[in-house]
């Protein structure tokens, strides 16, 4: 095996690269992000999980395993790493680079919202823009404009689709202190995981995970907000598929021919388990054009957050009602409107 790994011929430039630092050559936390960020660039990674940029990705490797929180970086940006900690930091960032796998699969944690998650290849890695709009847009309690509901403590039931790790309804449970919340997942594999990160957060008497394909598992259940962050690539993107998302489950991406074929089931079917006044968040990615495309007249309110535009739609019962009103009347004149 030494020979082996003598044999030039057996050993990339990128993986050899972090093993051939000089003792000394790299001092400070901040000396090793920069050298993870040329390793990275180099390496032309992709980076979709949890982080943005190959900083972020670097800062999230040195911070992880040096036991600090992300948000400790700056404090310590100059302190001197052990040669101990050194190796590890090293090693880690030779592993990014020769297995590809995205970042939080090797530490197997994930950050939303600045709270930790458990993560591993069972689930998608977490990166939902619901998790910033929970904190944005529904909470009126200080008179905050733009608050799609006005007072987070009168939400009673709040249902989480495709949660896979479980963090969003994580997350909800804390926006809304009075509610239960349901989540669902038709992968048995992600529920696991669901449940140790529900655990974690003792939150078993608070969030309830259900296994099924949607609504399925939910009975006639109803609920006064649904958040849904559903499979939505297309065939075109799901063939060009980063290799970093080879390594996730291909059921969490895949949304048919057009991206829609989910949340097409989900628009259609929301109505049904929303309250009089309830309404829906969902999150489709780049897939709104071809979401207004094939619903003109649904009055969708695009909600922007920091990091994307136009990727998450709000939209409440009357207006799913309206829509499938449309589609009745169309099918079937003389059928009677439905009512909330």
């Amino acid at each position: 095996m030494a020979s082996r790994a003598k044999t030039p011929a057996k050993r990339s430039r990128a993986a050899s690269g972090p093993t051939e630092v000089k003792s000394g050559e790299l001092v400070t936390l901040l000396d090793f992000v920069r050298f993870a960020v040329s390793r990275f660039v180099e390496a032309k990674l992709t980076f979709a999980h949890g982080t943005s940029d190959p900083v972020a990705e670097a800062a999230f490797i040195v911070c992880e395993t040096l036991h600090l929180h992300p948000d400790m970086f700056e404090t310590f940006a100059t302190a001197r790493v052990t040669a101990r900690e050194a190796k590890s930091i090293l090693d880690l960032i030779a592993r990014r680079i020769a297995s590809r796998k995205p970042t939080a699969y090797l530490l197997n944690k994930i950050y939303m919202r600045g709270l930790p998650f458990h993560v591993d290849e069972r689930v998608i890695v977490p990166r939902s823009y619901i998790g910033e709009l929970l904190d944005s847009h529904f909470d009126g309690r200080d008179g905050e404009p733009g608050a799609l509901i006005e007072d987070a403590n009168a939400v009673e039931s709040v249902l989480d689709l495709c949660t896979g790790s479980g963090c969003l309804a994580i997350l909800a449970s804390r926006t809304f202190p009075n509610a239960k919340v349901d989540a669902a997942d038709i992968s048995g594999e992600a529920l696991q995981v669901a449940a140790r990160n529900v655990a974690d957060y003792g939150l078993q008497d608070r969030v309830m995970l259900h296994r099924g394909d949607l609504f399925a598992p939910l009975g006639d259940k109803r609920y006064d907000l649904i958040i849904a962050n559903p499979p939505y690539v297309d065939a075109e993107g799901m063939a060009a598929l980063p290799r970093e998302c080879r390594s996730e489950p291909e059921l969490a991406f895949d949304g048919g021919a057009d991206g829609l074929e989910v949340i097409g089931r989900i628009l259609n079917e929301a109505r049904r388990h929303l309250t009089v006044e309830g309404g829906l968040l969902c999150e489709i990615g780049r897939c709104r054009p071809a979401l207004e495309a094939a619903y003109p007249l649904t009055e969708f309110l695009w909600l922007d957050t920091q990091d994307s535009e136009g990727e998450v739609f709000w939209i409440r019962r009357r207006s799913l009602n309206f829509q499938m009103n449309l589609k009745n009347s169309a099918a079937n004149p003389s059928k009677t409107v439905d009512r909330p």
